[in-house]
């Protein structure tokens, strides 16, 4: 039976993955968005009922933008967004037998569209600040169809100068320089001009960065009238819709002293987040984009880390040439900026760390969860551990005494101060018997939290009863080694408020630290303090449905044992 057959390049072609983690995040720094719409209030779209139930006739925005420019209409293309116009400059010149000179690191998509034209993609090292023009020129051949100069660089954020141009240009005149301008707004020097007088040059502009229109998909490519010819005959016949347009020719006619002003703000946040990365230790490029790219020790981490607090930035794992780094946008806002050069503080620099008690230091398999377990059977209530794990996961479960008065409701009609004292006596103990709190062992070995209160502060943040707490502490010989222990009698609320992790760093004077708890409830309270949030799966729990809780809780990595935070701390 015969079967359809893709293009060449495509078998070995992944679908794109912007590599998203399973942490929730609210402030995206990870796309080069951007966000105009502070004090925005309710923008008019300038929309009709024409406008939505018409195919859209774009030539309205495309002279616009042609006058702005100073060119001709023909020689602008409004495309759904710039990897629109870039696919389709590739699929214009690009064929099997021809090849495509790429500087990479760079944009990925660009290598991705050649492959998929069936070209031989001809990577040049790209790996100071300036472009590497004399390898470009040497790699050019009677093959070369297409050469890409993205200025500012992405990921680097390094940019080509008008010199590179003109020299690509004559060195290459029966090849289209495909010049990637997207973080334009943002350089030293926009290099749109000199394209502009080049015969064999096309300029890719978006509005998907400077301009904060991402989710509308809108950009558009200039250049020599017969290539924007072959370009418009390729793609779709409506490839942008109305509505994006005409919100996006508004923007344009409206924002410009905005959009500049916006593209200031965020030059002076790039110097700063540098100096901020570098202090941390890590290796930040010099960059003329929206966004700092910076090696690290341990890029995965800092990642993870930063994802607990709420913040997503790009990894690059498995790309050899930037494995180890990652792509931070600055999100020109003070109050985001502020939060993350705080989160990387947290991340990369904590003064100290936090450790919920019950899972984390002590095992309480067979204390507190047994407790659970045979106060229910005392008032005629079977549970098994799997159900008490299952509430736990689930959150709003930092109370023993009321979880079990909860899952007992559902069954008898017991007031809740009975279910405390039974709870108690079997925790305990009693003349009759011993205590279930004999049985609690603890999990790390002393000799690694001795060694953590040399390099941090230790501090308990637990919702046991302090004279619960400070027993198992003394207990298990581990006076001196924590300097503040926060309880239930301390806090006016139990995770996952906040209150008993505030009040913990308020204690020690800090507001970097980190925080390891065995439940949502405690990554909650954890990532609502602005406290890096780190998981760990108890003894007896379910390790895949357990850690999965977490992360969706906020967890920016869940541990295997203490141990490993030996490993990751500075």
């Amino acid at each position: 039976m015969s079967t359809p057959r893709p293009v060449p390049g495509l078998l070995n072609l992944a679908p794109y993955d912007p590599g998203r983690l399973s942490t929730p995040c609210d402030l995206h720094l990870d796309g080069n968005e951007c966000d105009l719409s502070e004090g925005e209030g309710s923008a008019s779209t300038g929309a009709t009922r024409e406008i939505l139930y018409r195919y859209p006739d774009l030539s309205f925005f495309e002279r616009q933008i042609a006058e702005s420019h100073q060119v001709e209409p023909e020689q602008v293309l409004l495309t759904a967004g710039a990897d629109d116009g870039l696919y389709r400059a590739c699929r214009t010149v690009l064929m099997p037998g021809r090849s495509f000179i790429f500087p990479s690191p760079s944009f990925g998509m660009l290598r991705r569209y050649a492959e998929v034209s069936g070209a031989t993609v001809v990577r040049v090292p790209w790996t100071s600040d300036e472009y590497p023009i004399d390898e470009v020129i040497a790699s050019i051949d009677e093959t070369t169809a297409a050469i890409a100069v993205v200025s500012p660089n992405n990921p680097t954020g390094a940019v080509a100068v008008a010199e590179d141009l003109q020299r690509l240009s004559t060195a290459a005149p029966g090849a289209l320089l495909l010049v990637d301008l997207a973080y334009a707004e943002f350089a030293e020097e926009d290099l749109t001009p000199v394209a502009r007088d080049l015969d064999n040059a096309l300029i890719f502009r978006t509005f998907s960065k400077a301009w904060g229109l991402a989710g509308l998909r809108v950009g558009y490519v200039f250049g020599p009238p017969r290539v924007i010819r072959w370009m418009r005959s390729l793609g779709q016949p409506y490839a942008v819709s109305g509505l994006s347009a005409s919100i996006a020719c508004e923007r344009w006619k409206r924002d410009r002293a905005r959009v500049e002003s916006f593209a200031r703000r965020v030059r002076l946040e790039r110097r700063e987040l540098a100096e901020m990365l570098a202090s941390c230790g890590a290796r930040p490029q010099p960059s003329q984009a929206n966004f700092i790219l910076a090696r690290f020790d341990d890029a995965a981490f800092v990642r993870e880390g930063l994802a607990g607090l709420g913040i997503a930035v790009r990894a690059f794992a498995g790309d050899d040439e930037v494995e180890d780094a990652l792509r931070i946008t600055c999100p020109g806002r003070a109050d985001a900026f502020a939060r993350l050069l705080a989160a990387i503080e947290t991340t990369m620099r904590p003064k100290a760390l936090l450790f919920d008690l019950d899972g984390v230091l002590a095992d309480v398999s067979h204390s507190y969860r047994e407790a659970i377990v045979l106060t229910a059977r005392f008032f005629g209530v079977e549970v098994n551990a799997e159900e008490v794990a299952r509430i736990k996961r689930a959150g709003g479960a930092n109370d023993d005494w009321e979880v079990t008065h909860r899952l007992i409701a559902v069954h008898r009609d017991v007031s809740y101060a009975e279910v405390r004292r039974r709870f108690e006596t079997f925790y305990q103990g009693d003349a009759t018997q011993p205590g279930l709190r004999q049985r609690e062992t603890l999990i790390p070995d002393r000799a690694v939290l001795e060694h953590l209160s040399r390099k941090v502060r230790l501090a308990l943040v637990t919702g046991r009863p302090r004279s619960d707490a400070l027993h198992f502490i003394r207990h298990f010989d581990l006076d001196g080694l924590f300097e503040v222990a926060v309880t239930r009698d301390e806090s006016v609320a139990l995770k996952p408020d906040p209150a008993p992790v505030l009040l913990a760093l308020d204690k020690l004077g800090t507001r970097s630290a980190w925080m390891v708890g065995d439940t949502p409830d405690d990554m909650r309270a954890a990532r609502a303090a602005r406290t890096l949030p780190l998981g760990i799966v108890s003894p007896g729990e379910d390790l895949a449905r357990t850690g999965d809780a977490l992360l969706r809780a906020g967890a920016g990595r869940v541990l295997g044992s203490l141990d490993e935070i030996l490993e990751i701390l500075p």
